[in-house]
């Protein structure tokens, strides 16, 4: 737990793509903050490197100029174990650290400790964050059809939370219950619980994977989630395999600034059919919808928009 935790950049390489710095390529720079899930060329070179991988089994040809691609993570187990840079050095987040757990992320204990002490609250003020008539979307997060947030931190690893749309919605929460670390959550299928007093509803997982952590404030305080959505109220870390493929079915930029207002505007309808005066002054949707128009119905509000 000594490696420093570093707000600048180490070195020039930071900047410098995985691939390049493991020595796979010779020349390739990261222009996407380390995004490698959305990234095109990681995409390529995976595919690439499995190939080269299975072909020869199967013998298969296959171009030379790309028979040398090896995964950048088998590269680097290539390199004596205490010269093996930990990918948040890689990354130029923190001082070196060599890596001790063949980059199995998932059962890192200091990897857990970054996120914790540092990623969670360096997001509390994102680069650009999206205002959709006062509801918040931060850049960089991905949102499900159930206002579920997802915001990916490394490799297959992903954090899980919910929206500012949801929890203005359905007011301050008592509590927010998740599946245990080990338990395996699946693509829209309803695994988190909310509660508010004798109420409960239920939220769509907005990906699969294998729960590594989960917020255990939020099991006696929900009401953290609704003063800070997408930093302390993050509910599960996840690891998920697919989640490449699934994350197609996500919104994200200007897909989530499209989504987000189309719900605003049922929204609207629904409190008009209730004979709600919520927004006549023509201001912003307030901070607990239920709280305040308790006739629209709880069940109707999370059918409606949670779709659960």
């Amino acid at each position: 737990m000594k490696a420093v935790l570093n707000q600048k950049k180490i070195k020039t390489s930071a900047s410098s793509c995985l691939w390049m710095q493991a020595g796979v390529v010779r020349h390739k720079y990261c222009g996407i903050s380390y995004d490698c899930a959305s990234c095109r060329f990681d995409r390529i070179m995976l595919r690439a490197s499995e190939e080269n991988r299975t072909m020869p089994g199967k013998g298969k040809s296959y171009e030379k100029r790309r028979k040398h691609i090896v995964h950048w993570i088998e590269k680097l187990k290539e390199m004596p174990s205490t010269k093996r840079p930990c990918i948040h050095h890689m990354k130029g987040r923190i001082d070196f650290k060599s890596c001790s757990h063949e980059y199995r992320c998932a059962n890192c204990e200091f990897d857990q400790y970054f996120y914790d002490q540092y990623t969670v609250h360096a997001l509390v003020k994102p680069v650009e964050v999206l205002n959709v008539h006062g509801f918040r979307i931060p850049q960089g997060y991905y949102l499900h059809k159930g206002h579920a947030w997802v915001k990916i931190e490394e490799g297959s690893t992903v954090r899980v939370g919910l929206d500012d749309f949801a929890l203005r919605l359905l007011g301050p929460l008592e509590n927010i219950e998740a599946p245990l670390v080990g338990k395996q959550m699946k693509q829209n299928i309803s695994q988190i619980v909310l509660k508010r007093g004798e109420k409960s509803a239920g939220v769509l997982s907005p990906v699969s994977g294998v729960v590594t952590d989960v917020n255990t404030k939020l099991r006696e305080e929900g009401y953290l989630a609704n003063r800070n959505p997408y930093t302390d109220g993050w509910v599960v870390r996840l690891h998920s395999e697919g989640l490449r493929n699934e994350l197609k079915d996500l919104y994200i930029g200007s897909e989530s600034k499209e989504f987000i207002g189309k719900e605003i505007s049922l929204l609207y309808d629904v409190i008009e059919e209730s004979g709600g005066l919520l927004n006549t002054d023509g201001g912003y949707i307030g901070e607990d919808v239920y709280g305040n128009m308790p006739q629209i119905g709880w069940e109707r509000l999370t059918r409606l928009f949670l779709r659960s």
